[in-house]
């Protein structure tokens, strides 16, 4: 699969996009604060990259479960902490 093009390109790509809402992530942890975080962006991104996540399984495309799978979990944290921190500051 990694000798591939295609699979190292898929991958590539996923780790990109995988990786771009850590710097979100890192900001919420370090402010304790979410008042520029826009909830339903996260949601309506969450409920996308579930339907990634089905659609590589069901295609058996690893590169396509792995890197959303890892996008997925990682907007779930900055939801669950969106969440905490907007109730916490009111």
């Amino acid at each position: 699969m990694l000798s591939d093009p295609t699979g190292i390109i898929g991958f590539a790509a996923g780790i990109c996009t995988s990786v771009s809402l850590l710097p979100q992530l890192f900001k919420l942890l370090k402010n304790k604060k979410s008042d520029d975080l826009s909830l339903f962006y996260l949601i309506i991104l969450f409920l996308g990259l579930l339907l990634w996540v089905w659609y590589g399984i069901r295609r058996d495309d690893l590169p396509i479960i792995a890197t959303n799978g890892f996008s997925l979990v990682v907007n779930g944290i900055v939801i669950v902490l969106g969440v905490r921190y907007k109730r916490s500051n009111k």
